[in-house]
């Protein structure tokens, strides 16, 4: 080892966080004796154990740099990072210039050598200046090159900045193209990645939509997620998928044809989306229901053991199973959702308008759970970053029957609650053929989600607010 060396022998595996967010460096163990150093570059586990982000890198990229003042910089790409060096020393550069960062424009600099590395997140512009001779600068990404790819690019001399080159630019090495790049202020800001959202026309899709204006919402006409999905995307734009498409028609999925497009949509095409999440690293988020349940509990919490009646609800249990492939998943499990589109409970307040008088079941036991509601939920876990796994998911407040929330819709309507007949469900299917069973008891504990730090409404006040909407 020359004297000059900065490598400090034997450092702990050690990681610090940045004045730009995600921005991560790290202290890389060398071990050296009379014969040089060995240092173990990138190690998955140790790194994502200590908080790294599990990025997934598939190229390894070396720049040999053979002369001090050697100056690149300061570009963006579209892909994760991991820098390091094999030889000499740098002084490097970062600006954050993603999309809608609250960081935008912060600037971060410090000096690398091989003891050292740092995380750069996409969108966070990158450049480097040697400081020595023969430099050899490595990174590890989580993207191929693509011409199609939105890059960006900052002046290295642009005097916002701030940055202080430890040997003057008219001095450094710079290609004609670096010395080129806009301004801060002109350049282009790279764009987020992007969020998919399935089923975009029913009642979670169109609350998702007020919510994540900018994500891209699909029907089954724009995307039919049980065909094969392998290259229906350049899924490496992406960073979430929400799956709000379902086949929920739970009496027809009792008859044969009914149970193929039942398992296509919520167990093929779950597991399809699953493989993509985890092979592309996006977050996965499914929509479960509390039909996983036989409702002979009267309240279900995220670990009770699956226990499905009829095919819709074994469809969804198997979809449960395969959403939790994904290392990064939300598995969000709902009830009795209402929102725009066809519902009970407008369908209840027609009734009521029409002077029609129905008998209304009154021994399934639950809670209502509104669309805007449960998409401010889905948003929440993705916005914290709440850990993944399973996440029950309803408005708040006392259980109540079909009948009791009918009644409720009724008194709204200025009808008397006794213009509803509460009856069994045996009363109610009898004599009724090809129906399939229900869980009598679906009210789902909420701790967990309000552990998260998100309290849904009370469902009594929602549903007031929501038929003074309609």
């Amino acid at each position: 080892m020359s004297e000059k060396s900065p490598i400090t022998f034997e450092k702990e595996l050690k990681q610090y966080p940045t004045s730009i967010p995600g921005l991560t460096l790290f202290d890389l163990p060398v071990h050296g004796d009379s014969r040089g150093w060995f240092k173990e570059n990138w190690q998955r586990e140790k790194m994502i154990n200590i908080g790294l982000p599990d990025f997934k890198p598939i190229q390894n990229n070396v720049s040999f740099n053979d002369k001090k003042g050697v100056t690149r910089g300061i570009h963006a790409e579209p892909w994760d990072k991991f820098v390091s060096l094999g030889k000499g020393r740098v002084f490097c550069a970062w600006v954050d210039i993603r999309e809608n960062s609250p960081a935008y424009g912060t600037v971060f600099t410090t000096e690398l050598d091989p003891s050292k590395a740092i995380f750069v997140p996409a969108g966070v512009a990158n450049s480097y200046q040697t400081l020595e001779d023969d430099t050899v600068y490595s990174y590890l990404v989580n993207d191929h090159w693509s011409p199609e790819a939105k890059y960006s690019f900052v002046d290295l001399a642009d005097e916002s900045l701030g940055i202080e080159w430890p040997i003057p630019l008219s001095e450094a090495e710079i290609s004609e193209k670096d010395k080129n790049h806009p301004l801060l202020k002109d350049a282009s800001a790279v764009p987020a990645k992007k969020i998919l959202v399935t089923g975009g026309n029913g009642q979670l899709g169109r609350a998702l939509r007020k919510i994540f204006p900018n994500a891209e919402f699909v029907d089954r006409e724009e995307l039919d997620i049980t065909s094969d999905l392998t290259n229906a995307r350049r899924w490496r734009d992406y960073q979430t998928i929400i799956n709000a498409a379902a086949y929920t028609a739970v009496d027809t999925a009792e008859t044969p044809e009914g149970k193929v497009t039942a398992w296509k949509v919520n167990g093929q095409a779950v597991e399809q989306l699953s493989k993509i999440a985890t092979e592309y690293n996006l977050t996965f988020v499914n929509l479960s229901s509390d039909y996983v349940f036989d409702g002979t509990i009267e309240l279900h919490d995220e670990d009770e053991p699956l226990s499905p009646l009829g095919v819709y609800a074994q469809t969804k249990a198997a979809g449960e199973l395969l959403t939790k492939m994904a290392p990064k998943h939300y598995l969000i499990r709902t009830s009795w959702v209402i929102g725009e589109g066809k519902n009970f409970v407008l369908t209840m307040k027609s009734l009521a308008e029409r002077d029609i008088k129905p008998s209304v079941v009154d021994d399934q036991i639950g809670r209502l759970t509104f669309a805007d509601d449960l998409a401010q939920a889905i948003k929440h876990l993705i916005d914290t970053n709440a850990p993944y796994g399973t996440y029950n998911m309803s408005n708040e407040g006392k259980s109540a029957s079909w009948a009791e929330i009918a009644q409720e819709v009724y008194k709204a309507a200025g009808k008397p609650a006794d213009d509803i007949t509460p009856v069994t469900t045996e009363e109610y299917y009898k004599d009724k053929e090809g129906i399939a069973p229900r869980p009598l008891q679906s009210t789902l504990k909420l701790d967990k989600i309000k552990a998260t730090g998100f309290t849904p409404r009370e469902w009594r006040q929602a549903l007031q607010n929501y038929l003074e909407q309609q």
